[in-house]
Parts: C-alpha cells; sequence; structure tokens
C-alpha cells in the first residue's frame, strides 16, 4: 500500500492508541498529513481528559512531526459545494467533517476514517482503517 493520505480524528486516536493495524498502514504511505480541524478536535478531546497534558504534548509531537494543512478561499468553496450536494441529497454530516472533506479533495489525498458516512461525499477518495 502507498499513496498520499489525510488523517480524520478518530485514525489519530487510534494511532495514539497503539492500534498495530493502522501504525502498519501508516508505515507503507507514501505521504502523510492531517488537516487543522483534526488538531483542534483533538485539542477539546484533550482538554475534555483526566490526562490533558500528557495528550496535549502527544498533540504537540504530531503537529511537529507531521505536515498540517489548513483552510483557504479554495477550502471555503469546497465546503460550501459539499454542504450544497449534501443537503439536496437529505444526508447531511458533521461540519467539521465536510471542512474535512473539502481539503482531502482540494489537496486530492484519500481520507483515511473510520466514519462510513464520507461516502456521501461526492469527489472524495477515502478509505477505511
Amino acid at each position: 500500500m502507498s499513496g498520499s493520505f489525510l488523517l480524520d480524528t478518530n485514525i489519530v486516536i487510534a494511532l495514539f492508541g497503539d492500534d498495530n493495524a493502522v501504525k502498519e498502514k501508516l508505515a507503507a504511505a507514501q505521504e502523510i498529513f492531517i488537516p487543522n480541524v483534526v488538531i483542534g478536535e483533538l485539542i477539546y478531546g484533550a482538554y475534555k481528559s483526566s490526562r490533558s497534558l500528557e495528550n496535549l504534548d502527544r498533540i504537540d509531537e504530531l503537529t511537529v512531526s507531521n505536515v498540517i494543512l489548513g483552510s483557504d478561499a479554495e477550502t471555503a468553496r469546497l465546503y460550501g459545494e459539499i454542504k450544497s450536494s449534501l443537503r439536496q441529497k437529505g444526508h447531511p454530516i458533521p461540519e467539521n467533517d465536510i471542512w474535512i472533506a473539502a481539503i482531502a479533495i482540494q489537496h486530492e489525498l484519500t481520507l483515511v476514517s473510520r466514519d462510513a458516512h464520507f461516502t456521501e461525499v461526492d469527489r472524495l477518495h477515502s478509505e477505511r482503517w
């Protein structure tokens, strides 16, 4: 397995949980990227946890050792298109996941997630790890 992947929050959490399947697939990947939205979700989760400082340190390590992709005007355009399409289909998904999908489409990356609802997003290439 090889390729360029964008990681969803649940994949990073699995990595932090020492999930061997995720670690093996990441080791075989050509490139790994993380959306800024995922970092925000992880930080929120860290503050809710009983081990906030430890979890924040892990997130800091993750951000230093990986490329974090943010949003710009093109991402916002794609966000609007995706949200409109999902509304027309009658299949809304969480707001943050629309932003994550927009970043993946913009950068032509395969989104890795354990959330089945990403299959509703047109033009999005995704894999379930």
